[in-house]
Formats: C-alpha cells, sequence, structure tokens
C-alpha cells in the first residue's frame, strides 16, 4: 500500500506534492490543513486519514484531534503536535506528527517516529517536505521528498 504522509499545508497544496497524491492509496495528513477547500481536494485523490492542527479553527470542529489507523498491517497514531502523543503507545508502529515544520523520522523503542516537515508556505528557511511510503504486511518503508520551491 502506497502512502503519501504530510502535515502543515497551511492554506497551500503545491503541485510537486499533487503529484505523488496521485498515486497514493491513502493519504495521512498530520494537522494544520487550515481551509476545508484543502481537505475537500485531498479526498478526491485517496481515502484521507486526518488529525486537526492548532491553527485548523471552528471550520475544522468535524476533524479529530488524534486519530488510530491501521493501513498495510502497520499501525498508526496521529496527532499534530508531539507533546500530545500518549505515554502508553501499546500496538502502534509509527506516530505521525506535524507542528514543528521539522522532518523527523526516527525509531524509538520500537515505534517509528514520523513528521514529513512542511509542504505548505516555506517558513523559516526550512526545506519543504513530505513522505511517501510503502506499508505492507506491518512493514513500513519511508522515503523522504524534498519539494524544489522557489521564493514560496
Amino acid at each position: 500500500m502506497r502512502l503519501a504522509i504530510l502535515s502543515d499545508t497551511h492554506g497551500l497544496l503545491r503541485p510537486e506534492v499533487t503529484e505523488h497524491l496521485r498515486t497514493a492509496d491513502a493519504i495521512l495528513h498530520g494537522g494544520d490543513i487550515n481551509r476545508q477547500s484543502i481537505v475537500d481536494e485531498l479526498r478526491q485523490y485517496a481515502p484521507l486519514y486526518i488529525v486537526r492542527g492548532n491553527n485548523d479553527k471552528d471550520w475544522a470542529e468535524a476533524i479529530p484531534h488524534d486519530l488510530t489507523v491501521t493501513l498495510g498491517g502497520v499501525t498508526f497514531f496521529m496527532v499534530h503536535n508531539r507533546k500530545e502523543v500518549p505515554a502508553d503507545l501499546a500496538g502502534v508502529d509509527a506516530v505521525v506528527f506535524g507542528h514543528s515544520h521539522k522532518y523527523v523520522q526516527e525509531e524509538k523503542d520500537g515505534v517509528l517516529w514520523l513528521n514529513p516537515g512542511s509542504c505548505g508556505p516555506r517558513r523559516f528557511h526550512q526545506e519543504i517536505t513530505m513522505m511517501t511510503a510503502e506499508a505492507e504486511d506491518g512493514k513500513i518503508r519511508v522515503e523522504k521528498v524534498i519539494i524544489p520551491h522557489g521564493t514560496a
């Protein structure tokens, strides 16, 4: 199962990102979407699993704060802010989060921690990034995707 993992789009869905969404079997979004129109567009590409970020206000009340989903035999726990991940991650294989706009891919105590970074407007001179992943038979392989940018 091919996954597109993104976060912190902040109202901008770049064409370079949508190219990866076209081939995804599912999309995981770690929050800070900023507009319903982005959610609607994401849903056109593949099944969408999404959590609410700190910048997702009244319009996003129906979007969950956190979510647990199993795809390709891999169980993901999703929340926008890493500080809000529960201490007990029993049964979780990977944590997907956002908020910091900084790419993270690290294993800790048998759990894979994934922050795809931000693929929305560029901030703080950081890279514009997302992730693609293959999840199959309970195993996951993740790849960093760096999105080229001009000034935006």
